[in-house]
């Protein structure tokens, strides 16, 4: 993709309410997103990525599971020392952040989509995760 294009994306949001566009050509895709908090991260090698635990039956019958919303690092605290954003047994609303993933240099809040209370928390901290894969579950 041309980065004059990525830079029109940019000033497009800019001059818009838009905290997040995605654009798609061909087999090619570029995501802009707004960071709204800024956090300090330190940067740490590079490991085989971990498979996370699958949500067993009954806790996807019971409860509703958050998915990561693109492929990235997953981070359970704004930086390292921090207290974790949300822990097994918290209760969240819609909007309360949940993690954080880094995509591409970029730290992107993740919130939640439910209410509810933090039933499990399915990655380890650090791992990478892909599109779609179970994060959460909550109750």
């Amino acid at each position: 993709m041309d980065i004059r294009k990525v830079k029109k994306l940019i000033n497009l949001m800019e001059e818009s309410n838009l905290s997040e566009i995605e654009i798609k050509e061909g087999e090619q895709a570029v995501r802009i997103s707004r960071q709204t908090t800024t956090f300090v991260h330190s940067t740490t090698a590079v490991q085989d990525p971990v498979p996370a635990a699958e949500p067993s039956v009954e806790k996807a019958a019971r409860g509703k599971i958050v998915t990561a919303p693109m492929v990235g690092t997953y981070y359970q605290a704004p930086s390292p020392g921090s207290p974790p954003f949300v822990e097994v047994g918290d209760r969240v609303k819609v909007g309360d952040v949940l993690c954080i993933i880094e995509s591409m240099k970029m730290m992107n809040q993740i919130k939640s989509t439910y209410s509810g209370v933090v039933e499990a928390i399915l990655v380890e901290n650090e791992s990478s995760v892909e599109f779609d894969q179970p994060m959460f579950t909550i109750i």
